[in-house]
């Protein structure tokens, strides 16, 4: 997964399952008017309660299904859809991702098929198809000016918000709420925006018990009458008390409302609000109800196994046996959490490789599209030029000259902008070396290469230690010249065939063909050595280090992925260990250089 370019942060994973789903569409506008009893009302009402009173809408399923023959079509697609909803509300995404593309193959109902999207993103989140989401919801945002249901664009933006948020792009998330709370401000959406943005706030540690929208957030629904989501800003909340030391105000805050979280039946909620219980029990040195709390999380976590809270819960755990003096189930407990907790980093760092991924994607496209747009300028030209022509035989000549001239020009200019495009999508422009696309497209070519004669390649990821504080106390200026200094220090100690890439901000990636292991570490030793020692440009009193993570077809096989996914792990070890360092990966054993 990507390496985060920054400390990760302590937040939850998004509450997928329905998390904007719940109350967005009340089906007035596509379902019409209907008598108490009919079809209409009941697939409306349907609607309305599916997260709130989930077991009163299995039974309403069961009474549409027993009506399925005097259903017309678009009532079948909207019972399809509930059903499809269901499955990814009980944990079964990659049932509910097939029952939502069948969906999507055969109904024509705009608002049936905006609807099932936006589900799809949250099921394709929940089961690791990641590219798919960010997608998906990428073609939701550039629908909107064709979205005529008020309700289905607000739930496109609210989806943005919580999709983007588990990336890490809390800037870009908070500006979709804040689009949320300008488009309509009715207190059922209200409730949900700023349930939305309590959650950003708290996954990237910004979030104050004392914030405004913390309160009205909470007034909010539960004058709409959702308690779930009154709950959850509490939950974040509650996180936020503990992290400051505020057990006995946390626990204020959630015990009188655990009855109204455990009727939810949401499994995601309950394992984070007993999570949070966990927590705030054990601050306050009640051991019995902290180990009970804690074991309910990982009980109701479902297949969530990776959540900050199930990795909360076990640290819990782990700590309660530490206190009791029980050495061996401490150890065990502490295993787990180590698991869980390095699985919850790696998802941090798989939704932030997605995003990226796909943004640079859309980049591409629109180089591709301006390209394409230039060489329609040429033809229109042309055109032009052969129009001219029947207008007079007597001018004929010099109006093909003149145009010879002008197209000629035109090429010219429109050649040198293609060379310029195709750079600008190679080389990064402030350290001169490959960019992300170009350098994953390179090194899978390279590896292919390898693959095919049987030669080894080692993958390289290197992140400058504590980037953020240069930038921060000497300036951006100041953390562009130690950028290329640490790279030009590399790039002398590189052959014509390695590839050198940046992956953005501080990381950079480079494939080492033909190159065994232990070679890769010796060489990536030297890089190390080499970056402080280069003064380039650099105050003296900055000092660049940089940490490494190596990895070889020797473990990995020809995967770029898989070698980058390893690199980067490994590349976590060298933080952990101390940074300035390299640490390899290996199929028995890894083994650390500092």
């Amino acid at each position: 997964m990507a390496t985060m370019a920054r400390p990760v942060p302590k937040w939850r994973p998004i509450r997928w399952v329905g998390r904007f789903l719940v109350i967005a569409l009340s089906l007035l506008a596509t379902l019409g008017t209907a008598a108490p009893g009919n079809i209409d009302q009941l697939l409306q009402r349907a609607d309305q309660i599916k997260y709130t009173h989930n077991d009163e809408y299995l039974t309403l399923l069961k009474q549409l299904d027993a009506l399925s023959d005097n259903l017309t079509t678009q009532q079948r697609d909207w019972l399809a859809y509930f059903h499809a909803w269901q499955l990814g509300y009980s944990g079964a995404y990659e049932k509910a991702l097939a029952a939502f593309q069948a969906l999507l193959a055969h109904t024509h109902d705009p608002t049936v098929r905006a609807r099932s999207r936006i589900s799809l993103v949250y099921d394709q989140v929940n089961s690791g198809h990641l590219d798919d989401a960010y997608t998906v919801i990428g073609d939701l945002l550039e629908s909107l000016p064709q979205i005529e249901d008020h309700n289905t664009h607000f739930l496109i933006l609210g989806t943005a918000a919580t999709l983007y948020g588990s990336a890490g792009q809390y800037d870009l998330a908070l500006s979709y709420t804040e689009q949320m709370l300008a488009y309509d401000d009715s207190d059922r959406s209200v409730c949900f925006a700023l349930s939305s943005q309590v959650d950003i706030l708290q996954y990237s540690a910004k979030l104050h018990a004392t914030d405004a929208a913390i309160r009205r957030g909470i007034d909010a629904c539960e004058r709409f009458g959702d308690l779930l989501y009154a709950n959850s800003i509490r939950i974040d909340v509650a996180i936020s008390l503990v992290d400051q030391g505020q057990g006995a105000e946390a626990l204020k805050l959630l015990e009188p409302h655990e009855a109204e979280v455990l009727a939810s039946n949401s499994a995601t909620t309950i394992s984070e609000f007993d999570s949070a219980l966990a927590r705030a029990y054990f601050a306050v040195a009640d051991i019995d109800r902290a180990r009970t709390a804690a074991r309910s999380a990982i009980d109701r976590a479902n297949s969530q196994v990776n959540a900050k809270s199930v990795a909360n819960a076990y640290n819990v755990l782990y700590e309660v046996a530490k206190k009791q003096g029980d050495d061996k189930a401490a150890l065990a407990y502490h295993e787990k959490y180590a698991a869980a907790d390095k699985g919850y980093l790696n998802d941090i760092s798989a939704r932030a490789l997605a995003f990226q991924m796909v943004h640079q994607r859309v980049l591409d496209s629109q180089r591709q599209l301006e390209s394409v747009n230039d060489a329609n300028k040429v033809l229109t030209l042309k055109q032009q030029v052969e129009a001219q022509k029947s207008r007079a035989r007597l001018l004929y000549m010099l109006l093909l000259f003149s145009g010879l001239l002008i197209v000629g020009g035109w090429a010219y200019r429109t050649k040198r902008s293609q060379l310029k495009f195709q750079k600008l999508a190679r080389i990064d422009s402030l350290t001169g070396i490959f960019n992300r696309q170009h350098f994953f497209d390179s090194a899978q070519d390279a590896l292919r290469y390898c693959a095919s004669n049987g030669r080894p390649a080692s993958l390289l990821a290197m992140d400058l230690d504590h980037f953020k504080s240069v930038n921060d106390m000497h300036g951006h200026a100041a953390g562009d010249a130690a950028l290329q200094s640490a790279v030009a220090a590399c790039q002398e100690r590189l052959r014509s065939v390695d590839l050198f890439g940046r992956l953005g901000g501080e990381e950079f990636a480079i494939l080492l063909p033909d190159c065994p292991l232990a070679a890769a570490t010796q060489r990536a030793e030297e890089m190390r050595k080499a970056i402080p020692a280069s003064r380039d440009g650099i105050t003296p009193d900055i000092l660049v280090t940089a940490s490494f993570g190596v990895a070889s077809t020797q473990a990995c096989g020809y995967n770029l992925a898989t070698m980058l996914a390893h690199a980067d792990n490994a590349l976590y070890d060298a933080k952990r260990g101390g940074r300035n360092r390299v640490q390899t990966h290996a199929p028995a054993e890894s083994s650390a250089t500092t």
